[in-house]
């Protein structure tokens, strides 16, 4: 089971009596404003600072007589300052406090998701050099298309983390924006100067208009990233897991000493941690959709979005930094069979030729679509027999009159595939 404690250093962004702390940290802060423009004499703020201070077992019970946290909260931090507590929240309204709050909680995940990418990319771009010429099958819809190399598909998987990194980085300055204009967003009872100075010293910058809370949509993108990132996983994963079917078995997730693969079968060794990680991110993308629908509220705010978002946004940053620290260590441990791959390249006994056989009688003279007929009647016979697909063009007499010896030795040379490798790696800074 994942839960917000799996993982400590995500865990313990949500954890309450880091959202209270925050909390105290933000009413503070007003407090430090609203002195400073005489509006809090200096006495009073130097007694709300000394004594401030809260107690979650008492604002449960307070919450569960006013059923609002806030409230409670407020109503258990007067407990502690005593009358002084009347300067305290002067001209606020929760989302004020609320949403500050989540957008520093939501910046300081997206940092350590960032750390997270950043961890892979680089076992990524490790593994694209390492096996940069380690030659396998390409394949298109499941079937053998043409050689490629494991470190070309690792390359692939690298650029796309790369592009999630500046999704990620995009997301986290989108979200690390704070909100302190009152009620309706009109500072009716503070003044924007309130919201400068507190968004200053928390490092985030004031929204440029609001309502009541900060526009959801900036939430909506936060998720988004997230999703996309756990559907890059669920695509790497994914293709571990085919990789690894016994009758392919190129690459294998790592298998520990003592694992035991099932209750009923001692031989099994499954995929179970790539099949964590593509079920996970069904999860991250459902988060979304319900992140989608807390862009929509009525007039200057309802809080149909509240009780979504304590679950959706917590669960997907907790959700992705595992999911990220579980495929990288799958990565760094990743079981590579170049055997099997070189096997499964010689299954189809030389079809997958095709292509340069199709463009080189081309260039001899043949229309394409007779070049095609004439290849594609030999492939099919090395289908359907079994039989070795450069030994039927050498005795195909109508390909002959096009082709040598020479010419066919040339078309079904292996390494060919690999002159472009150097130059595509170089374009992605490998």
């Amino acid at each position: 089971m994942i839960s917000r404690y799996t993982l400590p250093r995500m865990g313990k962004i949500w954890e309450e009596e880091q959202k209270f702390s925050l909390w105290l940290k933000i009413e503070l802060l007003v407090c430090e404003a609203w002195a400073k423009m005489g509006k809090i004499p200096p006495q009073a703020l130097e007694k709300i600072k000394k004594k401030a201070n809260f107690d979650i077992k008492r604002i449960k019970e307070i919450e569960s007589e006013v059923k609002h946290d806030v409230v409670a909260f407020l109503t258990n931090l007067a407990e502690y300052v005593g009358p002084e507590a009347r300067y305290i929240h002067l001209g606020l309204t929760s989302s004020d406090i609320g949403d500050t709050c989540l957008a520093l909680q939501m910046k300081r995940a997206a940092q350590i998701i960032l750390q997270d990418l950043d961890k892979l990319a680089g076992v990524l771009r490790e593994k694209t050099r390492e096996h940069k010429n380690t030659l396998m099958m390409g394949r298109t819809h499941g079937i053998h298309a043409e050689p490629i190399t494991l470190g070309l598909k690792f390359a692939l998987w690298y650029e796309e983390m790369k592009r999630n990194l500046e999704r990620m980085r995009e997301a986290k300055e989108n979200i690390s924006y704070g909100k302190l204009s009152g009620a309706v967003g009109t500072y009716a009872n503070l003044e924007p100067s309130v919201e400068e100075y507190v968004c200053k010293k928390l490092d985030l910058t004031p929204c440029p208009v609001s309502n009541q809370i900060m526009q959801r949509d900036r939430h909506a993108q936060y998720l988004s990233t997230l999703a996309i990132i756990a559907s890059s996983l669920d695509k790497f994963a994914l293709e571990i897991r085919g990789l690894q079917r016994t009758e392919i078995r190129e690459l294998e997730e790592p298998f520990l000493k003592g694992q035991k693969g099932s209750s009923a079968m001692p031989h099994k060794r499954n995929p179970i941690t790539c099949e964590r990680i593509c079920g996970l991110a069904r999860l991250l993308r459902s988060n979304l959709q319900a992140g989608l629908e807390n862009v929509a509220l009525w007039g200057e705010r309802d809080i149909s979005h509240s009780s979504v978002e304590r679950v959706i946004i917590p669960d997907s940053t907790i959700l992705l930094d595992y999911m990220l620290e579980k495929f990288t260590w799958i990565l760094e441990n990743l079981f590579i069979y170049p055997e099997n791959m070189k096997k499964n390249i010689e299954k189809t006994k030389g079809l997958f030729y095709s292509q340069r056989l199709l463009l080189e009688l081309a260039e001899k003279g043949l229309s394409r679509e007779e070049a095609y007929r004439l290849v594609q009647k030999n492939a099919m016979r090395c289908w359907e027999e079994n039989k070795n697909f450069k030994h039927l063009i050498e005795e195909d007499k109508q390909i002959a009159k096009y082709l040598k010896k020479g010419d066919i030795d040339s078309i079904f040379e292996l390494q060919y595939y690999l002159r472009w490798i150097d130059d595509i790696l170089r374009r992605i800074g490998i």
